[in-house]
């Protein structure tokens, strides 16, 4: 049994609101003690100083791309998890979009077996990888047309059901609410009207204007989230709102929650962190679907953020190779990796400047996430399965290929160095 002391390290943990320095105790997998100081300890406890390190509950990424199967040049589930895992990540989702999609209970079958097959082929810096979860297809192939079978999907375990892309069809979406609704499992929409945004590649206004590229405006989200609000208030569905990118959303989103309607939502950590001037490089990993908001919109979803009217920050991490990122911003695929990077940056950028606590920040990443999956939350007690994120936010690092678990490097922070790394996770 292996047994270990970490002395002196800053807890955060967001369900009983913790923030404080102290000892903790770990044995085989659980939390034994946590207290100011710890002395009563088997002779052979492995002995941690962690002055000056965050130990939080494990990290959850609400979705996510995966290259397997389908594209394993540009991911597979092992880089998946490794890259998670070096993020802080101990549960992650991925998308049903892969090649083939996941819209069978027999491919779901097949991936939570290689899942259970990765733990032979784990690396030395990963004594244990975070739990892979899968969505569950809405639609055939996630072509928007013709539905899964639901029960079947979920019998098959999966965490809920999304395309992930945008959904055109009202009647369709109005008959999934219906159907989903007795198998108590969650269910996700991106909302995006594609008339709306036809062929645009960055939010509308003086900075597309000026950077000469085809613009997207407000209402191709709005329109279609005022839409689903107005569905959900008819029929009763709890739904989750992806990838929320504009003020005027926030502002429906929380209208919809004070009328007491069930509806969570989350954005993505890149659209917290940059707003439509970072455009200006043309730096194709900047190329995101939605694009990044205008300054107004970036603080916005801040604000929502912090006082939880949006809900979660997920990932969205979305690899590609450097042959497919290498094109015109407009031609380029949208989507950027971000499971190693995302909670450096966002620490450095909002907790380091005092816009965000540490526990506003880690609830976003952590508790919050695994409520929008109708999950158990993990806490840092006595009794309690170890599922934490030991965090130093001094250490630097370059954001180099060699220095990533992923196998992509479509970052626009590629060549930059960091502050802050992830020390360990125990998934």
């Amino acid at each position: 049994m292996t047994t270990e002391l970490l002395q002196q390290v800053r807890v955060i943990d967001p369900v009983s609101q913790t923030d404080q320095v102290s000892d903790v105790l770990i044995a085989n997998g659980e939390i034994q003690a946590v207290a100011a100081q710890i002395s009563d300890i088997s002779p052979d406890t492995q002995i941690r100083d962690c002055r000056g390190l965050v130990l939080g509950t494990g990290l959850v990424d609400l979705y996510s791309h995966s290259g397997e199967p389908g594209f394993e040049e540009r991911e597979t589930l092992l880089s998946f998890l490794q890259a998670a895992a070096a993020g802080g990540f101990t549960r992650v989702s991925i998308l049903p979009d892969t090649s083939p999609a996941i819209d069978n209970p027999a491919l779901v079958a097949q991936l939570q077996k290689g899942m259970r097959g990765q733990g032979g082929n784990v690396a030395l810096s990963f004594p244990s990888l975070p739990h892979l979860q899968v969505w569950g297809a809405i639609t055939l192939d996630v072509a928007g047309k013709q539905m899964t079978e639901l029960a079947d999907l979920a019998a098959a375990g999966v965490v809920g059901f999304t395309d992930g892309l945008p959904l055109d069809n009202l009647g369709l979406v109005r008959r999934l609410l219906e159907y989903v609704q007795p198998l108590g499992k969650p269910v996700a929409f991106w909302p995006c009207d594609r008339q709306l945004a036809s062929n645009g590649v960055m939010r509308e206004g003086a900075d597309a204007l000026r950077f000469g590229l085809p613009p997207v405006p407000v209402s191709a989200e709005t329109t279609a989230i005022a839409a689903l609000i107005e569905l959900v208030a008819t029929i009763g569905t709890p739904i989750h709102i992806m990838r929320v990118s504009t003020a005027r959303s926030v502002e429906l989103i929380a209208a919809a929650k004070s009328q007491g309607l069930p509806i969570t939502a989350s954005t993505t950590w890149m659209h917290l962190l940059l707003d439509t001037k970072a455009v200006k490089s043309y730096h194709t990993s900047l190329h995101l679907d939605p694009p990044l908001g205008n300054n107004i919109d970036m603080q916005a979803l801040r604000s929502a953020v912090r006082t939880g009217v949006v809900d979660a920050i997920a990932i969205d991490h979305t690899p590609y190779s450097y042959e497919e990122k290498v094109q015109a911003f407009a031609e380029a695929p949208p989507g950027a990796i971000g499971l190693e990077l995302a909670l450096p940056l966002l620490w450095q950028h909002l907790v380091e400047t005092g816009e965000f606590t540490a526990l506003e920040l880690w609830q976003a990443l952590s508790n919050r996430p695994a409520e929008c999956l109708q999950a158990k939350v993990s806490k840092i007690a006595p009794h309690h399965q170890a599922e934490l994120t030991l965090f130093n936010p001094q250490t630097t690092w370059k954001v180099e290929r060699k220095n990533l678990h992923t196998l992509s490097s479509n970052t626009p922070w590629l060549g930059q160095e960091l502050k802050g790394r992830v020390v360990q996770t125990w998934c």
